[in-house]
């Protein structure tokens, strides 16, 4: 049945999210940051965001971002720089050491990709993305039509 078949879909979508989130877990511990902490030093590393910008563009509450960037501001990785556009809400920017952290989380993490896809052959990999590129398309559909966006 095409339900059945879905729903395991969705079941092992899940878990490979599961997996590969523990993955950058343990990615970032060895530079001695959390995945979240990674998240928002990728967010803001080609332009300054505010710390609401960054929340958007990473799917999660403006509180959880807040909490992050100012650990990073205190790591000394990230800084808050005057806005023109809005003088109460700063641009969160990565210091030359943020810069340094994530471009060693990016070298690790490309390190880990090459070996846990070592196994699978290209084209089954491009398919794959394609496949779940698809499926995202189909849920932003799907929450825009039902209004949940």
């Amino acid at each position: 049945m095409m339900s059945d078949a879905m729903a395991l879909l969705v079941a092992d979508v899940f878990e490979a999210a599961g997996a590969l989130r523990r993955l950058g877990e343990h990615t970032a511990q060895a530079e001695g940051l959390t995945q979240a902490r990674w998240q928002v030093l990728s967010v803001v590393s080609e332009t300054a965001l505010t710390v609401p910008q960054a929340a958007r563009r990473l799917g999660v509450s403006r509180q959880n971002v807040q909490r992050v960037a100012n650990d990073l501001v205190n790591l000394g990785h990230a800084t808050y720089e005057a806005n023109p556009d809005h003088r109460g809400s700063p641009l969160l920017t990565l210091t030359p050491r943020g810069h340094e952290v994530l471009a060693a989380l990016t070298q690790r993490a490309s390190a880990v990709h090459r070996e846990l896809f070592s196994a699978l052959d290209s084209e089954e990999v491009s398919r794959t993305r394609a496949l779940l590129r698809r499926l995202l398309q189909e849920l932003d559909r799907h929450e825009q039509v039902d209004g949940r966006r």
